[in-house]
C-alpha cells in the first residue's frame, strides 16, 4: 500500500468518524442582557447581620 492511499484511507476513516467541524457560532448568540437593579437593592444587596452565613474559617471550624 502507498504512502498516498494509505494518507486517504486514514482521512476517509477520519471522516466517517467524526464528520465535519461544526459551523460557527456568532458572538450575539453566545452572550444574554439582563437588567440590574439601579440601586443595588434586592437579592445582591450586602446584609450584614446575615453575613456570617457565608464566612469561612478553618479557626473557627475546629472551635480554637
Amino acid at each position: 500500500m502507498s504512502e498516498e492511499t494509505a494518507k486517504d484511507t486514514h482521512a476517509a476513516a477520519r471522516y466517517e468518524r467524526f464528520g465535519t467541524l461544526p459551523g460557527r457560532i456568532r458572538f450575539e448568540d453566545m452572550t444574554t442582557e439582563a437588567e440590574v437593579d439601579p440601586g443595588g437593592t434586592g437579592a445582591a444587596a450586602y446584609d450584614p447581620e446575615n453575613s456570617w452565613k457565608f464566612y469561612s474559617c478553618v479557626a473557627l471550624d475546629l472551635g480554637l
